[in-house]
């Protein structure tokens, strides 16, 4: 007997990248983003770009289902330079 082998369905991921500078205050607040991006590794290169002209730049990704609501536990991909803590 054939066993049938059907394509696993692939969980939709939210993959995201965000820019911080200084305020007058010293906080950290976003100057770019969050902005979605459409792999991994562009987020990664993004990141890493925006790091080297703000204060810090962070990309991260998590499994995500916005239509039902469910949410991933979030992957860092990219940290650089300083940026908040991230819950």
């Amino acid at each position: 007997m054939a066993e049938s082998i059907l394509p696993q369905r692939q969980t939709p991921k939210l993959i995201v990248v965000t820019a911080f500078d200084r305020d007058e205050e010293g906080s950290l607040q976003a100057v770019y983003g969050p902005a979605e991006q459409q792999s991994e590794e562009r987020a990664i290169r993004t990141a890493r770009a925006l790091a080297g002209k703000h204060a810090g730049a962070i990309a991260w990704s998590r499994e995500a289902n916005p239509a039902v609501g469910e949410y991933g536990e979030p992957k860092t991909l990219f940290v650089g330079g300083d940026v908040p803590d991230m819950e």
